[in-house]
């Protein structure tokens, strides 16, 4: 059948979407049974102790819809500039109005949540994915001008992104603001900038942050403009049992949980140190959790499930033969891989805590919505490109006729 008169299902990349529904299923699992227990023992008003995960499963299907809406548009609507710059607008709009008025509500020491009659959202979880998006529609439009001059053609779009994340530190969110600018490096490096710069780009990243995590281990208690639990993150990571009943808790207790799970785990339900031990079990601290009751080999196996759709999108974005779709889905694949590397890097003890989730298991319905509507994207230019190869490989002329009789059907 040609490719012009098949519909779009038939291009569903289930390399992508089936770790994708795997790792929802099993995150689905894990946020209940890291909250049931104690929302069973502090509940007085007779509710449910699946309620979190009720909220979980409701995000799920919202993210679900969209998904589906996503899969069924046509790649070059998202090239329009009047939508991102609609969307940019608002994300300004939306950081701005957590920061400064009484909308944004304060959560473990960042306002970082606004609130609208009743829905609270988290801006910077969704300027995450629209960073990628911005960057990858405007570097591909001008490819040319980013080998000539990249100042000239990137300059004003990184002042934007950067004023964007600059709206995020000062929430304060540190941890955030690092997330998005290292996304942005990534993307940048991405561009087509040539390897050589790229290179020292990268380099330079990895010099800096070392710099900079050495003066904040150092020197940060006297830094009075970070806040005393930023530095506290920093100061403790690399000894968290020299202060295990205060600053190391959380890392601690993280680390008795990998300890008791062993290769096999205690089984499904029966962790301890969700029980009231380790603050934070079910969100950014779920995947000790996992080890803790399931064991270290289905650890490993679920993190190789998310390499595998990771690297799937690499492999689409590095073949794809348009530079929009190519730099959306290393954009994607990035987030993917930035978000998993510190999160697992803040429970292992390798980097500082910073609070992010992992990519869904931990609870959150902000962030499995964001990370479920970059998986629709990923679904959608995989389908973009594979229907590009197909055309490719037909004789000319059906080609041709094809081409007079109908455009991609959705």
């Amino acid at each position: 059948m040609p490719p012009e008169k098949k519909h779009k299902r038939h291009y569903l990349d289930y390399f992508i979407l089936i770790p994708y529904l795997v790792l929802v299923f099993v995150g689905i699992i894990m946020v209940y049974s890291s909250t049931s227990y104690l929302q069973y023992l502090s509940n007085t008003s007779g509710d449910s102790p699946a309620e979190t995960t009720l909220k979980q499963v409701v995000f799920l299907l919202i993210a679900f819809i969209l998904m589906a809406v996503i899969y069924k548009m046509r790649t070059r609507i998202f090239k329009k500039n009047f939508i991102l710059v609609g969307l940019m607008c608002m994300m300004g709009l939306a950081l701005v109005a957590t920061r400064f008025t009484s909308l944004g509500v304060e959560v473990n020491g960042a306002k970082g949540w606004l609130v609208i009659s009743g829905f609270s959202f988290q801006p910077a979880e969704y300027l995450k994915l629209l960073i990628v998006w911005y960057l990858a529609t405007y570097f591909s439009k001008r490819q040319t001008l980013i080998l000539q001059d990249f100042w000239k053609a990137a300059g004003g779009l990184l002042v934007v992104v950067f004023a964007m994340i600059g709206l995020v530190a000062i929430q304060p969110d540190l941890g955030g603001a690092a997330i998005l600018t290292l996304l942005t490096l990534l993307m940048v490096i991405s561009s087509g900038i040539g390897f050589r710069k790229a290179l020292a780009i990268f380099m330079s990243i990895v010099a800096l942050s070392y710099c900079a995590l050495v003066i904040f281990v150092k020197f940060g208690q006297k830094m009075t403009f970070i806040p005393d639990y930023v530095y506290r993150r920093f100061a403790i990571f690399t000894k968290p049992f020299s202060d295990a009943l205060d600053s190391g808790h959380q890392l601690v207790n993280g680390y008795y949980a990998i300890h008791n799970g062993g290769w096999f785990g205690r089984g499904l339900g029966n962790s301890i140190q969700k029980k009231g031990f380790l603050p934070e079990a079910h969100t950014d601290f779920i995947f000790p959790i996992v080890i803790e009751e399931l064991g270290v080999i289905v650890a490993i196996l679920l993190l190789l499930v998310l390499f595998f759709m990771i690297w799937r999108m690499y492999y689409i974005g590095f073949r794809a033969s348009d530079s929009f779709n190519s730099l959306m889905m290393i954009g994607i694949a990035s987030l993917f891989m930035v978000q998993t590397f510190v999160n697992l890097g803040g429970v292992l003890g390798i980097i500082p805590m910073t609070g992010v989730t992992f990519p869904f298991l931990s609870q959150g319905g902000n962030s499995v919505l964001v990370l479920s509507l970059a998986v629709g994207f990923a679904l959608n230019i995989s389908a973009d490109e594979r229907r590009k190869r197909e055309r490719a490989n037909l004789p000319r002329k059906i080609v041709s006729q094809e081409d007079s009789i109908s455009t991609f059907q959705n």
